[in-house]
């Protein structure tokens, strides 16, 4: 069996080339710290997702989920919900500290300040200081669909400063495979390699759309 953490060293980029848009999630769901905020960037982050579904203004089953997600997992929301925070620190904390490997939020969380310094990756639509309710009850473990990606629990998921992208489990040592041999092709060819190899397909291109110049 793949340890889904062997993805920990694939760029999203790499992968998005592979799997195509509809496994890429929407430029919303960003990481909320580290991109470009300082010297330390968000650490990329890989693992089977633990997929939680919370309907709008509640944010019940992620508290329940943080205590029951394996380690090494990334905790998967479904929501939308822009007026109500799904997490706060503490929340966060308790999760890094039972091992989760961060969290990918279709919604919102608080106490930024607390994240960022406890360095618990967080990718997510953004930050508000009103917290949700704890009322709505759900199964753990079922389909959700977070920044228009649908999302299986043990779906792979790998984020980090470009964005978030879900690996169907079912095809995950074909993609891990074919990760590995396009970062090995990559690392063997020089710039002028591809630089060449570049202006001669590009050419071709406007070649066969009869551009002159």
């Amino acid at each position: 069996m793949i340890e889904t953490t062997e993805f920990a060293d694939i760029p999203t980029t790499t992968l998005a080339d592979l799997l195509g848009r509809d496994r890429v999630m929407d430029i919303g769901i960003r990481p909320l710290w580290g991109a470009g905020l300082g010297p330390v960037p968000v650490p990329r982050v890989a693992g089977p997702a633990f997929t939680v579904r919370c309907p709008p203004g509640d944010n019940l089953m992620l508290h329940a989920a943080i205590h029951r997600a394996p380690a090494g997992s990334v905790i998967v929301v479904e929501s939308g919900d822009l007026d109500h925070a799904l997490a706060g620190g503490n929340v966060c904390a308790v999760a890094q500290r039972r091992g989760v490997a961060g969290f990918v939020l279709d919604g919102l969380i608080r106490d930024l300040a607390e994240v960022r310094e406890a360095r618990f990756p967080v990718f997510a639509r953004g930050v508000i200081p009103i917290p949700g309710a704890k009322n709505a009850v759900a199964p753990l473990g079922g389909s959700v669909r977070c920044g228009g990606v649908r999302v299986e629990a043990g779906d792979v998921v790998v984020a980090d400063e470009e964005g978030v992208v879900a690996v169907p489990a079912a095809r995950r040592a074909d993609v891990l495979a074919a990760a590995r041999a396009k970062l090995a092709k990559e690392a063997a060819e020089t710039l002028d390699d591809w630089e060449a190899a570049h202006r001669a397909r590009i050419d071709e291109i406007l070649a066969q759309g009869g551009f002159e110049g």
